[in-house]
């Protein structure tokens, strides 16, 4: 079965930085495009970023636009979200998925989800 796993996360100043890593197993993750989403608390899953399979294309939300950058190494099954300049408003749980739809069949993997703090 399919696994993601996140890591990275963890408590930071604003104005710090990040960088979430998310390890796939168990598919073929070439195939699949990836995004990070974020949850914080008493509010809605947002999807913050997004990379195609094969990395030639990337989207953000507004709110994170020129500070975010999402990346994948396909070599070693693993997508990352490098933030910076992090603002209080970033805290959340992040989640990494990866999502494939072809053929109208839809394939999804979730992460566990990993906690990100921006306190002083």
């Amino acid at each position: 079965q399919g696994q993601l796993v996140e890591s990275g996360g963890g408590l930071v100043q604003p104005g710090g930085s990040l960088r979430l890593s998310c390890a796939a197993s168990g598919f073929t993750f070439s195939a699949y495009a990836l995004n990070w989403y974020r949850q914080a608390p008493g509010k809605e899953r947002e999807l913050v970023a997004t990379i195609s399979s094969s990395a030639v294309s990337t989207n953000y939300a507004d709110s994170v636009k020129g500070r975010f950058t999402i990346s994948r190494d396909n070599a070693k099954n693993t997508v990352y979200l490098q933030m910076n300049s992090l603002k209080p408003e970033d805290t959340a749980v992040y989640y990494c998925n990866a999502h494939k739809q072809r053929f109208g069949v839809i394939s999804d993997y979730w992460g566990q989800g990993t906690q990100v703090t921006v306190s002083s």
